[in-house]
């Protein structure tokens, strides 16, 4: 008799990365359910709504017959904040709610949680080296910090009955990417000058089919447990290089200005978008050798083939997005 196959409920099952797990999940013969917020974001019958995450959010109906978790959902970056404390709401989702979650987990008897956090708890700078599995976590805003305080509250629930698994990510890519990257694929595709040629910087990316693969590896993996991992595609790029192989993939020449870097770093002042200046001209790299020894993984696919399977949807689809 062929044994049941393992149901999953990803939490926020109806964002970039949800959405993109999910149809991985199913594929790889998971039985894949979601977590969504409300009745109108579910988005097939094997959706699970449980309300707005926070300490008192109630998973029992969700978790009833689940045999793993992936935490996707949370607070993130808000382009308009409106909240009066935004780093008390950080806290309240991304660090009560996941105590919450975890919680329920245990009482439902859950084998295993991935908890997807951030880089950003290392820091948003790194040195030469990058960040490892040793660094100190030196979490630079309130949402950094509030990863961090959801990654220590599910490690802290661990034990004989629910295995923990700590993912952290760097900008994750792909289709349905949104934010600054998708900016920069507009800006791009247009034929924008970019103010970014002096830039010399290395960063870490990870593309949604690599991040995918190795989520799945997570939830089987018996040495996974218990640790906080990095994920990458395996090739560190700076910021010009980046845009060099995004127009190669659309056939295009970005036209790459070299404005002194610390020009930008003092106009970005002036803005008040220091942020975004760190993001395009600072290093953030990590070390994912731990992660390919212990795991026995490697990235599926190239930047070149990610980058190229973004530019691709990006010609069919994206110019059509709001802007």
């Amino acid at each position: 008799m062929t044994p049941p196959s393992p149901r999953v409920l990803v939490t926020g099952a109806n964002g970039f990365i949800g959405q993109h797990l999910r149809r991985t999940l199913a594929q790889r013969g998971f039985e894949d359910l979601g977590a969504v917020r409300s009745a109108s974001d579910a988005p097939d019958p094997r959706s699970r709504v449980v309300g707005d995450i926070g300490p008192a959010t109630d998973w029992s109906e969700a978790l009833a017959g689940v045999d793993m978790v992936v935490h996707a959902a949370g607070r993130a970056h808000v382009l308009r904040e409106t909240a009066a404390d935004p780093e008390a709401q950080f806290m309240r989702v991304n660090a009560a709610g996941t105590a919450a979650l975890a919680d329920a987990a245990v009482a439902a008897g859950v084998r295993r949680l991935v908890y997807l956090s951030t880089i950003g708890v290392l820091g948003n700078q790194s040195d030469e080296r990058g960040f490892t599995q040793a660094s100190e976590c030196r979490p630079h805003n309130g949402y950094a910090r509030s990863k961090l305080a959801g990654e220590i509250a599910a490690q802290t629930r661990a034990g004989t009955r629910l295995e923990v698994v700590v993912l952290r990510l760097p900008l994750v890519y792909g289709p349905g990417v949104g934010a600054n990257f998708l900016r920069l694929l507009r800006s791009i595709e247009r034929g924008w000058p970019l103010p970014l040629g002096a830039v010399k910087n290395r960063r870490s990316l990870v593309s949604i089919w690599n991040l995918c693969d190795l989520v799945v590896n997570l939830l089987e993996h018996p040495a996974a447990p218990g640790c906080a991992w990095m994920v990458s595609d395996g090739e560190d790029l700076s910021t010009p290089e980046l845009i060099r192989r995004i127009g190669s993939a659309m056939g295009r020449t970005p036209r790459l200005l070299p404005v002194p870097v610390g020009w930008m770093r003092w106009i970005g002042a002036l803005t008040g978008r220091q942020a975004l200046v760190t993001q395009l001209c600072g290093s953030l790299t990590l070390d994912i050798a731990a992660t390919r020894a212990r795991l026995d993984w490697s990235p599926p696919l190239t930047v070149n083939e990610s980058l190229r399977r973004t530019v691709d949807w990006f010609l069919a689809a994206g110019r059509e997005r709001p802007r």
